[in-house]
């Protein structure tokens, strides 16, 4: 399995051992635009792995601040009381790239700048860019897409 990120089409395709489509998702990549620096609010191209599958069994909408749930559900009372929140929901898989010296280690290390597929407020648009560097999903796809992967599966972002 593999999935492959376009930033240009906003969307994540989701391809089989046959490298046939099996699934495809509207996404929502980073405002500030592509970019590996830290620091930077981009999202990061190249080929990373799933390193980490967090929220498993989590109602749809909890609340992860620091990759932990906090208990909460996201409502959009909420989000008025946290106007400023970058809202992690659902789910997330954490990345790590594997390209030393363009997403792994120094000042281009995709894991140390957190930055993961993650579920967002139904409210956020899908398919345009907005987020704060990672890779937004509708609630429902990121659980969907959650139970389709393994730890390890490839995921190239491309620009």
């Amino acid at each position: 399995m593999r999935l492959v990120v376009s930033i240009s089409q906003q969307d994540l395709t989701v391809f089989n051992a046959q490298h046939q489509s099996i699934a495809h998702y509207s996404i929502s990549t980073a405002a500030n635009g592509v970019g590996c620096e830290k620091n930077s609010g981009c999202t990061p191209l190249g080929l990373h792995i799933i390193r980490a599958k967090i929220g498993e069994g989590a109602p749809s909408g909890s609340v992860f601040i620091g990759r932990r749930p906090t208990g909460e559900i996201c409502t959009p009372e909420l989000m008025v009381e946290f106007p400023n929140r970058d809202w992690i929901l659902t789910r997330i898989l954490w990345l790590s790239g594997i390209e030393v010296g363009v997403n792994r280690l120094g000042n281009v290390d995709t894991m140390q700048r957190y930055i993961y597929i993650h579920g967002t407020p139904d409210s956020n648009a899908m398919g345009v860019i907005g987020s704060h560097g990672c890779i937004r999903m509708r609630n429902a796809d990121i659980m969907a897409l959650f139970n389709m992967v393994d730890v390890g599966v490839e995921v190239d972002i491309q620009p």
